[in-house]
């Protein structure tokens, strides 16, 4: 593995990690509706999906998604169903006003639950890593099993700074937002929305 290629990868994976996406905008809508603290561990969840699309990517589960359309779609839909549930709870929740003092009181176990669920039921992340990673790989040298443990550990980590970034920034705009009774009465909404276009996006994704 060359320096050069390493640091190719390094601003590819920077690029498409701050690109709007299911993941990042997952994120931002529980960092804005529930505070920096949801965010952090709603990415920690997410991170911990990557963690297992690395571990099948490597072993060469994530080929079995790409090459089976029925397994693509049985994850593909189920992902979809659990967004717009997840969307259907923040619209009925919609009147109600966000009260800063329960963020202390957030299920963090449930959020992190949530980010894992939420990346292992994407199966676009799994295609994206058959994908990209092989662009990067030297098959004349090395073994290829490391060289995508270390690009997927390298991702992983990009992936966590970016996230844990999102959830600071995201969660400060939530509270200067949440100051206002008006915009307060409005997040669940905005959440929903948020939810509804990553299910929506991933109900319609093709290999």
């Amino acid at each position: 593995m060359e320096l050069l290629t390493i640091a190719s990868f390094l601003g590819a994976a920077i690029i498409l990690t701050l690109a709007p996406g299911p993941d990042n905008l997952f994120v931002l809508a529980q960092s804005i509706g529930k505070g920096k603290n949801a965010g952090v561990y709603t990415t920690l969840g997410l991170c911990t999906g990557i963690l297992v699309h690395i571990t099948a990517a490597t072993i060469g589960l994530s080929a079995i998604i790409y090459h089976s359309t029925l397994a693509f779609n049985i994850v593909k839909y189920a992902g979809a169903t659990y967004l717009l549930y997840l969307a259907y709870k923040s619209f009925r929740d919609k009147g109600g006003k966000f009260d800063l003092k329960t963020e202390d009181s957030l299920n963090y176990r449930a959020l992190y639950k949530r980010g894992i669920i939420m990346n292992l039921l994407n199966p676009k992340v799994a295609l994206f890593f058959l994908a990209f990673f092989p662009q990067f790989i030297n098959y004349e040298t090395g073994s290829v099993s490391v060289q995508m443990l270390v690009y997927g550990f390298l991702f992983l980590f990009i992936s966590l700074v970016i996230f844990v970034l999102i959830s600071l920034f995201a969660g400060k705009a939530g509270n200067l937002l949440r100051k206002s009774p008006t915009i307060s009465r409005k997040i669940n909404l905005v959440q929903g929305t948020l939810f509804a276009i990553i299910g929506l996006n991933i109900a319609f994704s093709q290999k």
